[in-house]
C-alpha cells in the first residue's frame, strides 16, 4: 500500500468527483482510478461507488477515509520530528558537569542554548570528571564540562574560562581576616583534599602549588566532591584550595581567602568526540563558543577599565 495512493483517496473523498480531485493532484483521470483499484484490490472492499454523475463513500470507504488521514498525519508528524532533529531544532543532550562549574559562566551556556534550541532537551549529569570522561568514551554523555587543561587524544576540546584557587579556612581561624595568604606558612596546618580518584587534574593542581611553596601537608580528610571539602572546613577546621567560584556557594562557617603570589590556576574545558558530532551537539558547542568569548571580551574590557582608573 503507497502512501502517495492514499493521499489521492483523500482527496478524492473531499472532491467526491474524479476530474477535480486529479486537477487537485495535478494528475490525469486514469492514474487516479488506477490507484483506487489498487486500494480496493488490497483491502479486499468497495470504497466507492462510481456512476457517470457522482462518487460516493461506502460504508467501508468512510471508515477507511478517517484511517488514512490519520496515517498521512503520522507521517508528516514523524517526517516532521526527523527534520527537526537533522538540523538540531529537536531532540536531546546529555550533558556532564562537575559540581565546581555548576558556580561558573556554565549555567549562562545553559540558558542561551535552551533559548535558542528550546524543541532539545537538555539534560545534566554532575559528576566527577572521570566519570564523565568514561561515559563520554562509552557513549552515555554528548559532551562534558570537566577539570583540567587536556582532554584523552580522541576528544576534541574547548577551554573554559580558567578560575584560581583560594584559601577555604573555618570562620573563627586566625587567617579569616586576613585578605591573603603564603602558602609557605602554612605548613603546620591540616588540609582537607579532594580526592585525586574523582579528580585527579584538580588534585594534581593542589599538590603541584604545596611542593613548589616546599610544604608538605598534614592531609586530614578526602573528599569526592568540592561541596564535601568546603563541609568539612566548616565542621572540623581543617583548610584547603578550593577553585574561587566555589566562594558562591553561600556555605556557612567558612572564609575565602586569597592565596598570595602567582596565582594557582584552575583549568577547566568542554569535551566532546568530534566522531558524534550531531547537529544539536554542534549547536550546543557554537552557542558555548559564542557565551565564551562574549565573556571574554567583557573581562578583557572590565580590566583595561581598571588598568585605566
Amino acid at each position: 500500500m503507497q502512501l502517495r495512493f492514499l493521499n489521492y483517496f483523500t482527496v478524492l473523498c473531499e472532491e467526491l468527483h474524479f476530474g477535480r480531485a486529479a486537477n487537485r493532484l495535478a494528475i490525469t483521470q486514469p492514474p487516479l482510478s488506477a490507484a483506487i483499484k489498487n486500494l480496493e484490490d488490497d483491502l479486499g472492499v468497495q470504497l466507492l461507488v462510481r456512476s457517470s454523475k457522482h462518487v460516493q463513500l461506502t460504508p467501508a470507504g468512510a471508515a477507511f477515509q478517517a484511517e488514512a488521514l490519520q496515517i498521512l498525519d503520522r507521517v508528516a508528524q514523524a517526517r516532521s520530528i526527523v527534520t527537526a532533529v537533522d538540523h538540531g531544532r529537536q531532540g536531546r543532550l546529555d550533558i556532564g558537569i562537575t559540581g565546581s562549574l555548576l558556580y561558573s559562566e556554565v549555567p549562562a551556556i545553559l540558558k542561551a542554548f535552551r533559548a535558542r534550541a528550546p524543541g532539545i532537551d537538555l539534560v545534566l549529569h554532575e559528576m566527577p570528571s572521570v566519570d564523565q570522561l568514561q561515559s563520554l568514551m562509552g557513549g552515555q554523555l554528548h559532551a562534558a564540562f570537566v577539570n583540567g587543561s587536556s582532554a584523552p587524544s580522541k576528544f576534541t576540546a574547548m577551554a573554559v574560562r580558567k578560575d584560581e584557587f583560594v584559601l577555604c579556612v573555618p570562620e573563627g581561624h586566625a587567617l579569616a581576616k586576613r585578605r591573603s595568604v603564603k602558602l609557605n606558612q602554612l605548613g603546620e596546618e591540616r588540609f582537607v583534599m579532594l580526592s585525586r580518584v574523582s579528580a585527579p587534574a584538580r588534585h594534581d593542581d593542589v599538590i603541584s602549588s604545596f611542593s613548589q611553596a616546599g610544604i608538605h601537608p598534614q592531609i586530614a580528610h578526602r573528599s569526592r566532591s568540592w561541596l564535601g571539602v568546603i563541609a568539612l572546613v566548616a565542621r572540623d577546621g581543617g583548610l584547603a584550595l578550593v577553585p574561587r567560584q566555589m566562594a558562591s556557594t553561600g556555605m556557612s562557617g567558612v572564609r575565602f581567602v586569597s592565596v598570595a603570589g602567582t596565582p594557582i590556576e584552575a583549568p577547566a574545558m568542554l569535551v566532546w568526540n568530534p566522531k558524534f558530532l550531531a547537529p544539536a551537539l554542534a549547536l550546543f558547542i557554537e552557542c558555548a563558543r559564542i557565551c565564551l568569548e562574549r565573556n571574554d571580551a567583557l573581562t578583557r574590557k572590565l580590566r583595561k577599565t581598571k588598568a585605566s582608573a
